[in-house]
């Protein structure tokens, strides 16, 4: 009996996804553990694997939303020898090798090995490579070990003289006929107009802004915080701290230092509603915002409260590049009790961030910019930036909202506070 492909459990919230990429043909021979199928959420992208050899059978076309423990295709063990004659040699392949094998493989005109990047490509950057006709080989590699990234071969895309992959590499991923269809236009566009399908993405994330507004009783408070000693801080230790850690110090360390500092004197904004309990958590896992060519993203950064400024750092790099990758897996995005977005990398002064449920605060980071403000009774300019906190407040009241940003304007006014937990 052949043995069923099935939609695993996608995380938290999550009852459909959409198959993305058939990465192995109707019919082919697949190896154990190999790559099959690229699956996409509202939340991420995640690969499916081969459980077991044999022969691949696809049951569900690219572009169908499918729901967890639906069967997308089934896998005939034992019959792999016949359809492919060197399994073996598939699966000695070394890790960085093994997709380039799994072309040849299949596809006799292939590029041969020289010609292959020595890593392997994530799906998203194969979908690239093939549509753009890159040759991987021509890239240089800025991700972890020399991989290439999804910014790699777009930047690689837009260089002039681009020479363009031959047309074999081409054969390994070939244009759906399902996504095709999806994209056409039920009726068609004005002469002045573009219509254009929205990705699954930013559905799901159209839905959930508009369920937030219902599920939760959101309002926002404001306040604005001198920027000098952070910035001081920074200039003044940004090259020692990279030296050692080999991380850039941002400020983004600050403001969730200053956050879980403020969280411990003002634990509702790190809770959540539960039916008619309020349930208290012991440490704050943080969200954090990134934006990404597919939308919004928020990885989450867990028992953030314990990790030292380089270990925020380093951990929020390390999220960031897989979001911009687009390999972030459903454990990288669950899970979070507060949330910080910084609208200042795109140059907003002043927003009132939405609440993603059932976190109670979500706090708005902004542009720094440069205004007149009195100290000691003297007009000065110092770099000022607003902040705005939204929260729930079926749990938290106006003076905890109010306490929680005062308490982090404090902590970024005089970050000694963090060190000394004042």
């Amino acid at each position: 009996m052949p043995f069923e492909v099935k939609i695993p459990s996608l995380g938290e919230s999550v009852t459909e996804a959409t198959i993305g990429t058939w990465m192995r043909k109707d019919g082919d021979a697949v190896a154990m553990d190999e790559p099959i199928l690229e699956l996409e959420s509202d939340k991420a992208n995640m690969e499916l694997v081969a459980e077991c050899a044999g022969t691949l059978k696809l049951l569900r076309p690219e572009g169908e939303v499918v729901s967890v423990g639906d069967v997308v295709a089934t896998i005939e063990e034992g019959a792999s020898s016949a359809a492919a004659p060197t399994p073996a040699k598939v699966e000695a392949v070394p890790e960085a090798e093994a997709a380039p094998t799994r072309e040849a493989a299949t596809e006799p005109e292939a590029a041969p090995a020289s010609e292959s990047p020595t890593k392997p490509l994530s799906p998203a950057v194969r979908r690239i490579v093939v549509e753009e006709k890159i040759d991987p080989s021509t890239v240089k590699g800025t991700g972890p070990g020399g991989r290439i990234t999804k910014g790699d071969v777009l930047e690689a895309a837009t260089k002039p003289g681009a020479e363009p992959k031959p047309a074999p590499l081409a054969k390994a991923a070939p244009a759906p006929v399902a996504r095709q269809a999806a994209a056409t236009p039920t009726t068609p566009a004005g002469p002045d107009e573009e219509r254009v399908p929205m990705s699954r993405l930013r559905q799901v994330i159209a839905k959930r802004l508009v369920e937030a507004q219902h599920v939760a009783a959101i309002l926002t408070t404001f306040n604005e915080v001198d920027m000098t000693s952070v910035m001081s801080l920074r200039k003044q230790y940004k090259d020692d701290f990279k030296a050692k850690h080999g991380v850039s110090l941002g400020f983004m360390s600050f403001f969730v230092k200053a956050c879980c500092a403020a969280a411990a004197e003002v634990p509702e904004l790190n809770a959540q509603i539960d039916g008619t309990d309020l349930v208290y958590r012991k440490h704050v896992h943080m969200g954090v915002a990134v934006g990404t060519e597919r939308g919004l993203v928020v990885p989450v950064v867990r028992n953030v409260d314990d990790l030292s400024f380089a270990g925020v750092e380093q951990e929020i790099g390390r999220l960031a590049g897989l979001a911009r990758d687009n390999r972030l897996s459903i454990e990288n995005l669950s899970g979070a009790t507060f949330t910080i977005s910084n609208g200042g990398v795109y140059g907003s002064l002043l927003s009132t961030p939405i609440l993603t449920p059932p976190q109670s605060g979500i706090l708005g980071m902004h542009k720094i910019e440069k205004r007149p403000i009195v100290v000691d009774d003297q007009i000065v300019i110092r770099p000022m930036m607003y902040l705005a906190l939204s929260y729930d407040h079926r749990i938290v009241d106006g003076q905890g909202a109010v306490t929680f940003l005062i308490r982090v304007k404090e902590a970024l006014e005089d970050p000694a506070r963090l060190l000394l937990s004042l």
